[in-house]
């Protein structure tokens, strides 16, 4: 048995072969571009239905992957929407400061933490939701022993 094999199947294979490579590689590098865009979302369109508790859970959902700046967009969005309830308020402002800290952005942090204590100087305080004032004390404690340290 004899293999009648040409210089010009070769080279046709070869050509057929780095085309299909290339090919792959142009893939790939659409692929991975639409990954990283996808992953650098820098805003999110928030529906004007979603209740607070969907709110909440997307905010806390894009904590849990660490994308502080949309979880901010959401927090702030139950902020601006929940005005009159002052527990949405009071929950919003805690985590936008929150996640200002664990950016290590202490002065927002602390002016945040700071405005949610206030809420606590009125004769209402004890309405409100108490483990926001003690979270706040907490990380403010922290704050300044970071601060200290250095």
């Amino acid at each position: 048995m004899s293999i009648d094999v040409t210089l010009y199947d070769v080279t046709l294979y070869i050509n057929r072969l780095f085309s299909y490579i290339m090919t792959m590689n142009r893939i790939l590098v659409i692929l991975a571009a639409a990954l990283l865009f996808s992953a650098c979302q820098t805003t999110v369109n928030i529906s004007e239905d979603m209740s607070s508790a969907e709110i909440i859970q997307r905010a806390q959902e894009a904590m849990d992957r660490n994308n502080y700046n949309i979880a901010i967009q959401y927090y702030q969005a139950l902020h601006d929407r929940h005005r009159n309830s002052i527990d949405l308020v009071i929950t919003a402002e805690y985590h936008i400061a929150h996640i200002h800290y664990k950016q290590r952005n202490y002065e927002q942090a602390r002016e945040g933490l700071n405005g949610v204590l206030a809420y606590y100087n009125t004769p209402d305080e004890v309405l409100l939701p108490q483990h926001f004032k003690r979270l706040s004390q907490i990380v403010l404690e922290r704050i300044d022993d970071r601060e200290t340290r250095r």
